[in-house]
């Protein structure tokens, strides 16, 4: 019998040049690393579905899911992570603001190698934007 395999889905949200990032609280599993918005999705959820749940639970804005960006799994030891990335379009009078999360920032992808990442997102965001460790 195989790990669990937990399905994620993750919002790339971009708004003039910086990219919304979020940083887990301190009660998450690896707290307080930063990561794009978004959580798991629940049995029976698309994964549509689940982002816009998800990134309006930690944030308390509705975004707008367009196309897929790519996948990855990551393994740990107990378990796996199917992560889905997708590129979001946030209305242009929402302003995101802290709610499940410990803090909301824009970031410019130049700087993202100051935030520490959880190991699947790294992944994830380094292949989407063309980065290396």
């Amino acid at each position: 019998m195989g790990k669990e395999v937990i399905r994620v889905v993750a919002a790339v949200i971009e708004r003039a040049g910086r990219y919304l990032l979020t940083q887990r609280s301190e009660e998450a599993v690896f707290p307080l690393l930063w990561e794009f918005p978004g959580g798991r999705i629940e049995p029976g959820e698309t994964e549509t579905d689940a982002l816009v749940r998800e990134v309006r639970h930690r944030i308390g804005v509705d975004v707008e899911v367009s196309e897929k960006l790519g996948e990855n799994v990551h393994e740990y030891d107990s378990y796996d992570v199917l992560l889905t990335m997708f590129a979001c379009v946030l209305p242009d009078d929402a302003e995101p603001t802290a709610r499940s999360v410990k803090e909301v920032r824009w970031v410019p992808s130049d700087e993202f190698s100051k935030y520490e990442f959880p190991p699947a997102d790294q992944l994830s965001m380094n292949q989407l934007l063309g980065l290396t460790n």
